[in-house]
């Protein structure tokens, strides 16, 4: 017989803050780095960046943090029904936050470019990352922009993720009662939209999105159930010593596939066989970013288990030579907006340069640094700037 006399609880529990992993924020803000060392295309520093030693990018790694950081900052309130509306008033007023911000990005990126060719005389980076419809069909490209279905190259990432987080609640529902069941639809969706080409459309322009929603929800995905476990105190996926074998081993092969020629022609070989011989899946043997395929899949999910399985990368993501990284990732939404801007003003700007004769490394050390240095203020500034003055600002 149940005891009526003992009051029911009417509210729900309160949100426990738990403590911040440091990995999240260094690997973050390593990630910032390297996507804008790869923005500016041509310079000798983006060949040791981590596209270059393995099969997948930074751009896997913070869609991976940010699905992470959303399953520990919005996961508690889909847990229980009570919380449910006001988890989708914060997911979604973020939402609106990154949609303003993209926005924001892709004008001042526009700008950025005209600031180029108006004092530098140089109009190329103009025609160049999708901006020449801007010119050449004006109506539909503006339309577009506002629809997040023209995007210029660089500036193209927050759209994916803005798309992704808009439905996260539905993700995170999942997540807390039928992971298996979560992961088995995410697969399947990844697999349909890679073998058909499914993606959201492009307009003016034909296609579908450079980041496919369709297809990089996957790692999304396995990012947010990590977060939502994390919240627990626990591993999406247990320590095995074997599989910290089997993961390092891919990854080392993954580096001297990337590295020696005669290995990449070999691997490039063998999964041609797999395809045109035994008929394998396209995506399966690919290397499109568009569709993440499985190579940059499998690389993305070995080095995110390799790196979380050993507690001395949390201690080193903890100490104080990590910490400038941390601050980067802690501020990862302004910084990557800054970033997107500044790495096509450089563009423009080695264009000029190299109209005018050869840019060396020197120039670009000083110029990547300069745009590095601008995203630390910015991150040192809303990190430590009082809290009172800017409410005043």
């Amino acid at each position: 017989m149940n005891d009526l006399s003992q009051p029911k609880p009417t509210t729900a529990p309160l949100r426990v803050k738990s403590a911040r992993d440091p990995r999240l924020d260094v690997i973050r803000g390593l990630c910032l780095v390297m996507i804008f060392i790869n923005h500016v295309p041509g310079n000798p520093f983006e060949n040791y960046t981590s596209r270059n030693f393995g099969f997948s990018d930074a751009a896997e790694g913070f869609v991976m943090m940010s699905g992470i950081a959303a399953g520990l900052a919005y996961g508690p309130d889909f847990r229980a029904p009570v919380r449910w509306w006001t988890g989708l008033a914060r997911v979604w007023r973020r939402v609106w936050t990154l949609y303003l911000v993209h926005i924001l990005t892709t004008f001042a990126a526009l700008a950025a470019a005209a600031a180029v060719a108006l004092h530098l005389g140089n109009s190329e980076v103009l025609f160049l990352n999708q901006m020449d419809k801007v010119f050449s069909d004006p109506l539909r490209s503006f339309v577009g922009t506002v629809l997040l279905t023209h995007q210029f190259g660089y500036v193209n990432i927050l759209p994916l993720y803005l798309v992704l987080l808009g439905v996260a609640p539905l993700l995170m529902l999942a997540g807390w009662r039928w992971p298996g069941w979560l992961v088995a639809g995410s697969v399947a969706l990844w697999a349909a939209a890679g073998q058909w080409h499914l993606g959201l459309p492009n307009y003016p322009n034909q296609g579908v999105w450079f980041f496919n929603p369709l297809t990089w929800q996957l790692i999304f995905v396995v990012g947010l159930l990590t977060g939502l476990r994390l919240r627990d105190g626990k591993r999406l996926v247990p320590v095995w010593r074997w599989l910290q074998v089997l993961t390092g081993a891919f990854l080392v092969f993954a580096a001297v596939a990337t590295l020696q020629a005669d290995v990449s022609a070999a691997m490039g070989h063998a999964l041609w066989v797999l395809q045109d011989r035994l008929g394998a899946p396209w995506f399966l043997t690919a290397f499109e970013k568009s569709y993440v395929t499985a190579p940059r899949l499998l690389h993305i999910l070995a080095l995110a288990y390799f790196l979380s399985s050993f507690p001395a990368v949390r201690r080193a993501c903890a100490s104080a030579l990590a910490a400038p990284f941390a601050l980067l990732g802690r501020q990862a939404l302004p910084v990557f907006a800054l970033g997107s801007v500044l790495c096509i003003g450089l563009q423009g700007v080695r264009h000029a340069l190299a109209a005018g004769g050869t840019v060396g490394i020197g120039t670009d050390a000083a110029l990547l640094a300069a745009g590095l240095a601008a995203q630390f203020a910015l991150a040192a500034a809303r990190q430590y700037w009082p809290k009172d003055r800017q409410a005043q600002a």
